[in-house]
This record gives C-alpha cells, structure tokens and sequence, in this order.
C-alpha cells in the first residue's frame, strides 16, 4: 500500500532542510555540510533518512526560486541509503560512518545523551584527572541532572575550578570539542556526535545547581561566593523564577504580600500566569484583591522591561524570606524537601 505523501503545511524546519540537500548537487551540498558543525549534521542527516517520497508540487512550493532545476526530476526519495551515498560523497569514510551509525542508533540520539547512561561517578573519576577546561566544555554539553550529579561527586576544589571556567566559557572551537569527543568515544563510546552550540553560562549552572541536593548546592555556592559574588548573585536570580513562587504554601504568600510594595507586586502580575494571578488573590481580602485589580487596569500597557524588574525585585525578597526561615518553598528533590 502507498504512503501518503506528506502535505507542505506539515513540513517541519528540518524536513525543508533536508529536502532541499536531496535536490542539490554534490558539490553544493558538500559545501554547506563543510560549513555546518556535527551536531548540525547529525540532526539534518537523520531528517533526511526518515523523509520518504516528497512529491514535485510540494518541491515547487517549498523553493519557487528551484522550480526550473526541480520540475524535471518527479519525485526524491529520501532513507538511510541515499543519504549514506550522499554522505560519501562529501565527508572521508571514517566520518560518514560516524555520521550513519548515529542515525541508525536508538532514536538518533547523540553522544552527549548517550553519555548519561555512564554512572556519574565512574565519569567523574575520569574527568577529575583532566584540565578543568575540559571538564568545563563536557559538563555544558550533558543534561544540566546529569551534570549536577557529576559535579557533586568531584573534589570540591576541582568543582569549583569548574565552575569558574563554566562561567567564563566563551563559544568553544570546533576542534576543542572534537578533541574532548574524540577522547571521550575512545574512553566510553562507540560513536560520537557533537555541537558548538550552548546556552548563556549563568543558565548552565543555574539548572545545574537547580538539581543539586541542598548541602551540595550551599558548599558550591559558598564557594563560589568566595570567588566570583556577581556570578553567584546572578545564579541565584535563574535558579528561582517569579513563575516558582508557585511553590510557596498559603501562609508563606501571606508573609511575602507583607513584605513586598504593592505597587510592585502589580506591575509583576502583570505578566504573571492566572495561576500565579490567583495565588496571591486568593490570599489577599476580597477588598484587597479588588483594589490591586484596579491599579492593574489602571497601569495600561507595560514595558516587558518593567515587569521582568518588578518580578525579580520579588524574587528576591521571597529568596531572602527563605534563607531566614521566614517561608518554605518546596523544592525539586521530593515531596518533602523544603528549602529554608
């Protein structure tokens, strides 16, 4: 029986990509391969593995300005095959080897993923006999869970080397993380597949230590207080979210609305979610919520700026609250986790 053809409306990004690498030439397609980093490859060749057949309207569709070069060949049809030749073609044998193993792996997963099925402490013991620069580029490339709990098993003065280096780490070269991948597969896996890209250092750890157990995280931080204050501040800010206060209890949002400016506290609702919205109305008095209800209404359109401001600003106090023992927020850990 025939598939159906997939439709243009429900083209993904990836699947436009991939298309049109199927209708290029060799040496043009070569070309932007060479400009693409692994983790680029890797997504765009499993695309194009899973294409199947794409009729020739849809190409038109998708490139107007190819429909000259395109109207002649019918159909394409994308599989593993055809972008194992195409591979070939464009990259030495060892690395379209690399490149189709990892498709052909468990959901095309990457190294990186694969990676996290390494106990920590088996990983950290390999890791704390290398440069903290080293460790610094493998820990932003795992999942921020899987990072923490290798980070927590590291000598705490190697930890916090790490840190630092995860703080001040610019855009890594590609031959950087080639060199730690190359190392890495000989030492854990079998196939390797990487990227350059990564996210604002300050969030890194911030999800990192949002996964730590409280010791863990209070020596880190300490630490790194000791070291870096402007970095431990900003940490802290991303580690807990306005939209978190959602984790205080009834008693603990009746503290904190005695603590904040009101004008404040409206400016951040703002923007808030309705259930952000209905959790400090719903312990304010009737009066009360209908009076902060009109000073909202009243404040018209804000600045996102002002908003972001107003919402930090009571982060802050609700993190202070916290440290002194004034509200508990429930934490990540389990059920019964509470951070003072």
């Amino acid at each position: 029986m025939t598939e159906d053809l997939i439709s243009y409306n429900q083209l993904t990004g990836g699947q436009k990509a991939a298309i049109l690498m199927l209708c290029l030439k060799q040496e043009h397609s070569t070309i932007l391969f060479n400009l693409m980093d692994d983790e680029e490859i890797s997504d765009l060749s499993l695309a194009m593995a899973k294409l199947g057949q794409i009729d020739e309207e849809l190409i038109e569709q998708l490139f107007d300005e190819f429909t000259l070069h395109m109207s002649g060949s019918g159909t394409i049809m994308g599989g593993a095959a055809a972008t194992e030749r195409l591979l070939a073609r464009g990259f030495d044998p060892e690395k379209a080897a690399q490149i189709m193993e990892e498709i052909r792996g468990p959901a095309g997963r990457t190294m990186w993923d694969k990676l996290a099925n390494v106990n920590e402490e088996v990983l950290a013991n390999y890791l704390k006999n290398e440069y903290p620069q080293t460790v610094a580029v493998v820990l932003s490339k795992l999942k921020p869970n899987f990072a923490s709990r290798v980070l927590s098993v590291l000598p705490d003065k190697f930890a916090t080397e790490v840190i630092m280096r995860l703080l001040t780490m610019g855009t890594v070269q590609r031959e950087v993380i080639e060199g730690v991948e190359k190392t890495l597969r000989n030492e854990f896996m079998t196939s390797v597949v990487a990227g350059s890209g990564r996210p604002d250092s300050h969030e890194v750890m911030a999800d990192i230590f949002n996964n730590l157990d409280r010791n863990t995280e209070e020596r880190f931080m300490t630490a790194l207080e000791e070291r870096n204050s402007e970095s431990a501040e900003k940490i802290k800010g991303l580690m807990f979210t306005f939209e978190d206060l959602k984790n205080i209890d009834p008693s603990g949002i009746q503290v904190l609305l005695r603590q904040v400016d009101k004008d404040q506290l409206a400016i951040a609702l703002k923007g808030a979610s309705e259930e952000i919205k209905g959790l400090f109305f719903n312990n304010m008095s009737e009066r009360a919520g209908k009076m902060m209800l009109e000073d909202m209404d009243a404040m018209g359109p804000l600045r996102l700026k002002d908003v972001t401001e107003a919402q930090s600003t009571i982060v802050t106090t609700a993190r202070t609250l916290a440290d002194e023992g004034e509200i508990a927020i429930a934490g990540s850990g389990g059920e019964d986790e509470l951070i003072f």
